[in-house]
């Protein structure tokens, strides 16, 4: 068997693992979904790094667990990728009446809305709904968030929710002067809720922030470490004074 562009090939492709490898045919929906996970992770991570060549790469093992998930199902009849891919295109033709019927839209916000809405009509016990629950908790809150701005549950400007932010802060540092640590994790949590709102009105991405500041952290201990080896120094042989100017040096670079 040869690589090839054809999706069918593919198909075709994991079909043969399952019945020949002794690892893929004994793999099952749960035994790879952490691995789903991490596909995923690694592609935001090739895109975060504009390393295209490397995110065509991760694209493809998503693509590669959606054929053997499918694949899988397949086996005992549950469904195969042809009502995988139908079933997703069946929805996004019934959410784009703007776009395959005569429904007209003054713009992206009112696209939005009317998308919430057909999701009610689709069965949908609340707007919230579809959210997994062990999403990252800074893309669920902006997700939440944006969520219920779309059918009118926001701040008329971002001043106010900076406001609210303000109030936010002021109840955590009490929490925390009166070494409540119950009351500070609840009050903590709503200053990050509340951070997140703010971040929405300019259309910042919480996650996409912290995991940058993540980065330029790692990289900057990273050199301080560095550094303090060439001299023949671990970190805790150096003082505070020396990690701090190493650090200083290190914004210079990042």
């Amino acid at each position: 068997m040869q690589p090839s562009r054809k999706f069918e090939d593919l198909i075709e492709l994991v079909s043969v693992l399952r019945k020949e490898c002794p690892w893929d045919k004994k793999q099952t929906h749960y035994s790879i979904k952490d691995n789903l996970i991490e596909e995923a992770y690694e592609a935001i991570e090739a895109l975060d790094n504009n390393d295209f060549d490397e995110f065509k790469k991760e694209l493809g093992d998503l693509l590669l667990h959606v054929v053997f998930h499918s694949n899988i199902a397949s086996e005992t009849n549950t469904f195969d990728i042809g009502e995988v891919v139908y079933s997703l295109m069946e929805k996004l033709i019934r959410r784009h009446p703007h776009v395959f019927q005569n429904q007209t839209v003054s713009g992206e916000e009112e696209v939005a809305v009317n998308w919430e809405n057909i999701k009610l009509k689709e069965g949908k016990k609340s707007t919230l709904d579809g959210l997994p629950a062990h999403l990252p908790a800074l893309i669920k809150a902006q997700r939440m968030q944006e969520k219920a701005a779309n059918v009118g549950f926001d701040w008329p400007e971002w001043k106010l929710a900076w406001e609210k932010l303000d109030e936010e802060l002021g109840e955590f540092k009490e929490t925390l002067e009166k070494n409540d640590i119950n009351a500070s994790s609840d009050e903590f949590g709503d200053v990050l809720f509340s951070m997140v709102n703010v971040a929405r009105y300019f259309n910042l991405v919480a996650e996409d922030s912290l995991r940058q500041t993540n980065k330029k952290f790692e990289f900057r201990f990273r050199f301080i470490e560095s550094e303090l080896k060439k001299t023949g120094k671990s970190l805790n042989d150096a003082s505070l004074e020396e990690m701090d100017q190493l650090w200083e040096k290190a914004k210079l670079i990042n």
